[in-house]
């Protein structure tokens, strides 16, 4: 954009950042309802005498409805606006993470968890589609990254949190009432605050709104490798960037190995995170034997790693890259699955032990907000919802399997067994990802 456009504009206003923000904190919240059972969930088995299978189903329930959500979730958001699904949901979420604590059986607790992700399933969709429409490409890898750094975010700050609340009130069901709190009032500051695009907003102004648009002028049905600063022709070939057909319609969608490809290795990655996420507290507590306040801390470990990979891995693809989103994901695979099998030789050492951890954390998350930005270069804008509600369904049913096996595996093996089954299930998802296109829009990069 010409100096002379920019002052015909006006100052560009920067509330894209605060509408960031606000996604920052909304999903924070919403993953650390999901978070909180892993601290809980030693005194859960122990109250309703559970078994690490039982356990792992109780896990996997949140999953199975988060995921049988997806499509559902994306086919409304491509009917609705976004500013009328998602404080809805928000609400839901907190009214279900609070009846956890009123439940007095399994049976109960399991409908309560299933009803939790059934609820939560429409937040992530809703995220990413106003980050979709309120940021221009050079930094929707950027954003994306922000959002899913709020996603372990949220499981750092449950285990210390959840830790003092049993430890001031002495029950585990005091934890889901305290968490159903902040959605309530987030559900509200987002309705006043985010319109479903910018240009609906009055807080943008028009040199943003420019901005923001500026870069949105995509060759409709094709996109081409680019020319840049650097020369990526090897790294090209060797992550099969090509000129490909933009995904328009959701018919498109199920027949695109892409987007499905995507799907099945986010799969396993959620799968991954979710074991870390549900299962190592009990790990730390039943095989390292450290007490609540220390399992507490270290449990947040992998979490505050991911963090920093999320937002590293974000600017890394987005300005190292040029928008290539398939190199970090084959690197968080290839990563991951060494240290899965790291795990099998964790020290008892609490620092060392945390320090393992918080690198473990870090690997897994450089490429992991990738598997979710990788639809926008696949699809047009107005099916995205949809395209993205696919993988994410992959990717939760993952998350819903893997800590359902793991319990399974616990029961009849050991930890060990269960470290190098993740491992396994890195290296599939390394394989998956070679198998998909690398779409690189053809735009000139322009200056402001």
């Amino acid at each position: 954009m010409s100096q002379e456009n920019n002052i015909a504009l006006g100052k560009r206003s920067n509330y894209r950042w605060v509408v960031m923000a606000l996604i920052f904190v909304v999903y924070t919240i919403a993953y650390a309802d999901r978070a909180n059972l892993g601290i809980a969930l030693p005194y859960i088995k122990k109250e309703f005498n559970m078994s690490n299978t039982e356990a792992g189903a109780l896990v996997s329930l949140l999953f199975f409805g988060y995921s049988f959500s997806q499509i559902p979730a994306g086919y409304i958001y491509s009917k609705l606006k976004v500013r009328s699904v998602f404080p809805i949901a928000m609400i839901l979420t907190s009214v279900f993470t609070g009846l956890q604590g009123m439940t007095n059986s399994v049976f109960l607790l399991k409908i309560c968890r299933f009803g939790l992700g059934v609820c939560e399933g429409p937040l992530p969709i809703g995220c990413l589609q106003t980050i979709n429409h309120w940021f221009p490409p050079k930094e929707k890898g950027t954003a994306t990254g922000l959002y899913l750094a709020a996603s372990k975010l949220g499981a750092v700050i449950a285990p210390p949190i959840g830790v003092a609340i049993m430890a001031h009130f002495g029950d585990w069901r005091t934890i889901f009432y305290f968490f159903a709190i902040p959605g309530i009032i987030l559900s509200v500051i987002w309705y006043f605050m985010v319109h479903s695009t910018p240009a609906e907003s009055k807080m943008v102004s028009p040199a943003e709104l420019a901005y923001i648009q500026s870069e949105q002028v995509v060759i409709k049905d094709t996109v081409t490798v680019s020319q840049f600063k650097y020369n990526f022709a090897l790294l090209d070939k060797l992550i099969r960037a090509k000129k490909v057909v933009l995904v328009d319609s959701n018919n498109g969608i199920f027949r695109s190995w892409n987007i499905i490809g995507n799907a099945l290795a986010y799969f396993c990655m959620v799968g991954i995170v979710n074991v870390i996420m549900s299962w190592i507290p009990t790990y730390l507590v039943d095989v390292k034997g450290f007490a609540n306040i220390k399992m507490g801390f270290l449990a947040s470990a992998p979490f505050v790693g991911a963090v920093a990979g999320n937002f590293l891995g974000g600017l890394i693809s987005d300005r190292l890259l040029n928008k290539r989103r398939k190199p970090v994901m084959m690197f968080t695979a290839l990563c991951t699955s060494f240290m899965m099998y790291s795990l099998v030789y964790a020290p008892n050492d609490a620092t060392l032990l945390g320090l393992l951890l918080f690198l473990t954390g870090l690997l897994l998350s450089i490429g992991y907000s990738a598997y979710s930005v990788y639809a926008m270069g696949a699809t047009t804008k107005e099916v995205y919802p949809m395209a993205y509600g696919l993988v994410n369904m992959g990717g939760q049913l993952g998350g819903a399997v893997a800590p359902l096996v793991v319990g399974m595996i616990l029961d009849a093996y050991n930890w060990n067994t269960a470290f190098m089954f993740l491992s396994a299930a890195s290296v599939l998802s390394l394989f998956i990802v070679a198998t998909i296109d690398e779409p690189i829009n053809d735009i000139e990069e322009k200056t402001a």
